[in-house]
């Protein structure tokens, strides 16, 4: 099972994936989570970091239109997910390995989901790359 680093937002998105494990939904136990204040904060280099250091996939759970910080944290965050692309791009690395998704302070349902379907797409991918 691929392990997935999920970059989630203390305000936004963060209650979602907890309540996603307190309700108890079922996800790969290989998911760490790391919170920020706000997604524009992501680096490029930290995704590209955790691909070539044991990541398989790197999930941004952002904060879609309803960042407290920055009125263009959506249009920010879209900038950071192209330059990390392109920096895959560059080290040969599958873009597939990265995905973005918002998801608010109730969305535990639609987080799991999210996080089983990139896991089983990370799955299918290493299958390919084998």
């Amino acid at each position: 099972m691929p392990r997935v680093l999920v970059f989630s937002t203390n305000a936004i998105s963060d209650p979602g994936i907890d309540l996603a494990g307190s309700s108890h939904l079922h996800y790969s136990a290989d998911v760490v989570v790391i919170p920020l204040p706000c997604t524009s904060g992501i680096k490029p280099g930290w995704i590209l970091y955790a691909l070539r250091h044991g990541f398989g996939g790197v999930f941004i759970a952002a904060d879609g239109e309803e960042c407290g910080y920055l009125p263009d944290c959506a249009a920010r965050s879209a900038r950071i997910t192209a330059r990390a692309q392109e920096l895959m791009a560059d080290a040969g690395i599958d873009g597939r390995r990265l995905k973005m998704a918002a998801i608010c302070s109730v969305c535990a349902e639609p987080f799991a989901r999210q996080v089983r379907g990139f896991t089983a797409e990370l799955s299918a991918l290493e299958k390919q790359e084998a």
